[in-house]
């Protein structure tokens, strides 16, 4: 009897985004634990200048070492996609003819931030057919924009903290009524490149006020993304919330909320509190049984309203006045083992190789088009 082909998965990792190291990481995890006897993996990198090449598919090269974070170079062969037949990749050698390296059955995305997470790379795999894990186009392009998405959310009910939203225009000709508009938040403000994600690029401000430091909070959050959001404190805890499509069709799974504690010496929960210190989760966050309802009732809510698919973690403020307050929307959350997403499913019963495993099963369900 001959041999079952083996589902071939194209994880791809690296991008252009200032996320490109993280995203590394959760490659290598990921590839340290997708099963291999069922799945042949296609390691794809894509450097920081955009080129896609076959990358490494062992995961300590993927790893942080000693404090340094991984990220892809050119060494490997250079791929390219071809826009016709099925979807597959081309390995294109320095010095021979390109080879095709064979069809690919769906693509793992592991990209976080722009051009990766932003909708732009899932137009590519709809373009040439390709199934693949996760939101579509629309969903990721809106999840990606805070400012679009905390409007989208609001108009379907679901409460948002207030802010300002900052584009290149406002910023260069209207920016005296800028900074009049965030002066009236009122304190402690948190200013944020729009479309970027694993806390680079971010700012608390403890006066909004304070005209200087706003416009230098606004600048260094402009190195990142043009588009800014400028938002106003809440005053409560930090709560997650994972989410998954559901295998059999129907409403969206959610997973025991987890509690951020910041680590000590640490104003928020930037980017060096995330991922080189000793904060922490607290799984499940320790809430009133109602409170827990009410904020897992709200992920799904979130999940739906945007019209998400795949996965999705949802950010949360339990608020000191007894609401709850949707921060952020993450369509591809941090997925290490020691992220917030694996490890609330992990508490929930699903440990990290079968979260990878159902994540591919979905993306294989996908039919390629209009859904």
């Amino acid at each position: 009897m001959a041999e079952q082909q083996k589902t071939r998965v194209a994880v791809v990792f690296g991008g252009r985004s200032s996320e490109h190291e993280i995203s590394c990481v959760t490659a290598g995890s990921v590839l340290s634990v997708i099963d291999t006897d069922r799945y042949e993996v296609v390691p794809v990198g894509i450097t920081r200048s955009g080129t896609w090449v076959l990358a490494p598919s062992d995961p300590a090269r993927l790893a942080i070492s000693d404090g340094r974070l991984p990220e892809i170079g050119d060494a490997g062969s250079e791929l390219a996609i071809p826009f016709a037949g099925e979807p597959g990749l081309l390995e294109v050698p320095a010095d021979e003819a390109p080879r095709a390296l064979g069809r690919i059955d769906v693509v793992l995305p592991l990209l976080h931030g722009p051009f990766g997470e932003d909708g732009t790379i899932q137009g590519l795999f709809e373009m040439i057919g390709a199934r693949y894990v996760g939101a579509g186009v629309l969903a990721s392009a809106a999840s990606m924009d805070k400012v679009v998405m905390k409007a989208l959310l609001a108009a379907h009910g679901l409460r948002v903290g207030r802010y300002v939203a900052v584009t290149d225009r406002t910023w260069r000709d209207e920016r005296k009524r800028v900074l009049d508009d965030i002066a009236e938040l009122g304190g402690v403000v948190f200013v944020k490149p729009a479309r970027a994600g694993s806390s680079v690029g971010i700012s608390k401000v403890g006066d909004a006020s304070d005209s200087d430091a706003v416009i230098a909070a606004i600048e260094e959050a402009r190195r990142h993304d043009p588009k800014v959001i400028v938002e106003a404190n809440i005053s409560g805890r930090e709560i997650e919330c994972g989410v998954l499509e559901a295998e059999d069709g129907g409403a969206p799974d959610v997973s025991p909320p987890a509690e951020i504690h910041v680590a000590e010496g640490f104003d928020f929960y930037d980017f060096e509190a995330k991922y080189l210190s000793s904060s922490s989760l607290t799984i499940p966050a320790d809430l009133p049984a109602d409170v827990t309802e009410r904020i897992r009732r709200t992920a799904a809510e979130v999940f739906e309203a945007m019209g998400c698919e795949g996965l999705a973690r949802v950010d949360m403020f339990y608020g000191d006045d007894g609401e709850v307050y949707v921060n952020e929307l993450n369509t591809m959350p941090g997925f290490t083992p020691s992220s917030a997403f694996p490890q609330m499913w992990a508490a929930g019963g699903l440990d990290y190789a079968a979260l990878v495993d159902r994540l591919i099963r979905t993306g294989l369900k996908r039919e390629p088009g209009l859904r």
